[in-house]
C-alpha cells in the first residue's frame, strides 16, 4: 500500500467551514489529491485535555465547541463514521505510551470538521481524533507524532489542525488579511524549520516571538505531530497555503508526502461576526 500523505492545517475562524476562500480551496484540493484513506486520524487543537486518548465510538457526534456565531454554523453536521478499531491500533503502535479509548465524551470538533467539510465533503471516510495531552511537553508530542508513522503505511491519513500563530487577545479586525510583524517573524521562522529540519520545531519555544505567537500551546502542538512524522520519514514538509488573518493568526498549512504542494500568499479569510468580542471567539 502506498504511504499516505499527512498534513497540518491552519484552520482559523470556524466560519471557514461555510466560506469559499483561498484557504478552503487549498484544503479541498488537498483532499482531492490524496489516495482515498482507510481512515482519518486528526489531532485537533480543540481536544486539549489532561490525557492521551483516541475516540472509539462508531458514530462520533459533530461538536459545535464555540459561541457567538451564526446559527448556520451550528447547523453544520459532519456525519462521518468512526473506526473503533483504530483506537487499538494507535495504542499498539505507540507503546509503551498509554493511550485511552474514548467511547462517549468527545466526537468530531470544529477543528476537525471545519477542515473536513472541504477536504472530504462526502463525510464517508471514518474519522477518529487523538487528544492533545496538556500535561506533556513539546518533546512528548513530537515523539508521539513520530510513533504514529506506521499508520501512514496502512492507509491512515494523519492530520493536525491548529494554527502556528494563534493569539486571540491580539485579534485586530482592521487587519483581515495581514499579520503583525511578530506574527510574520515567528511564522516565517517556523516555516523555515518545517521545510528544512522539522524535528527542530519543538525548539521554537525559544524564539523571541514565541510568547506573543503562542500564548497557549493548544493550537501550536498539532504542528509537532506533523514534524514528528516528517522526522520519522526523513522528509521536510511542503507549504500547502499560507497567509495571515486579523493580525495575530497564521493560516499556514503544510503537507508531507505529496508530489507537489501549491504555494500561495495573502488571500481572504472569513470574517469574525460583528459584535463578538475578540476574547469570546473560540477558534
Amino acid at each position: 500500500m502506498t504511504t499516505m500523505p499527512a498534513a497540518f492545517i491552519g484552520h482559523g475562524n470556524p466560519m471557514n467551514a461555510l466560506e469559499t476562500n483561498r484557504y478552503t480551496s487549498a484544503w479541498r484540493s488537498f483532499g482531492a489529491s490524496v489516495p482515498r484513506p482507510r481512515a482519518i486520524l486528526v489531532v485537533s487543537a480543540h481536544w486539549y485535555i489532561n490525557a492521551t486518548a483516541v475516540t472509539a465510538m462508531p458514530r462520533p457526534r459533530t461538536i459545535h465547541d464555540f459561541f457567538g456565531f451564526p446559527q448556520q454554523l451550528f447547523d453544520v453536521d459532519y456525519p462521518a463514521p468512526g473506526l473503533p478499531a483504530l483506537a487499538e491500533e494507535v495504542s499498539d503502535i505507540v507503546k509503551p505510551t498509554w493511550v485511552g479509548a474514548d467511547i462517549d465524551s468527545w466526537g468530531i470538533d470544529h477543528g476537525t470538521w471545519s477542515v473536513l467539510v472541504h477536504a472530504f465533503p462526502d463525510a464517508d471516510i471514518p474519522v477518529t481524533q487523538l487528544s492533545i495531552n496538556a500535561d506533556k511537553g513539546f518533546d512528548y508530542h513530537l515523539e508521539l507524532g513520530a510513533k504514529l508513522a506506521p499508520l501512514r503505511d496502512s492507509g491512515v491519513l494523519i492530520l493536525g489542525s491548529g494554527n502556528v500563530v494563534h493569539n486571540l487577545g491580539g485579534v485586530n479586525r482592521n487587519m483581515p488579511d495581514d499579520g503583525f510583524d511578530w506574527a510574520q517573524r515567528f511564522d516565517s521562522d517556523a516555516k523555515e524549520t518545517m521545510l528544512d529540519d522539522p524535528l527542530n520545531a519543538a525548539r521554537l519555544d525559544a524564539h523571541r516571538d514565541f510568547r506573543h505567537a503562542v500564548p497557549t500551546p493548544d493550537h501550536f502542538l498539532p504542528l509537532l505531530y506533523l514534524a514528528g512524522l516528517a522526522g520519522a520519514s526523513h522528509e521536510g514538509a511542503d507549504v500547502l497555503v499560507d497567509g495571515y488573518a486579523y493580525g495575530s493568526l497564521s493560516m499556514t498549512a503544510y503537507t508531507l508526502g505529496m508530489p507537489a504542494a501549491a504555494q500561495t500568499t495573502g488571500g481572504s479569510a472569513a470574517a469574525i461576526p460583528d459584535g463578538l468580542p475578540a476574547d469570546g471567539v473560540n477558534i
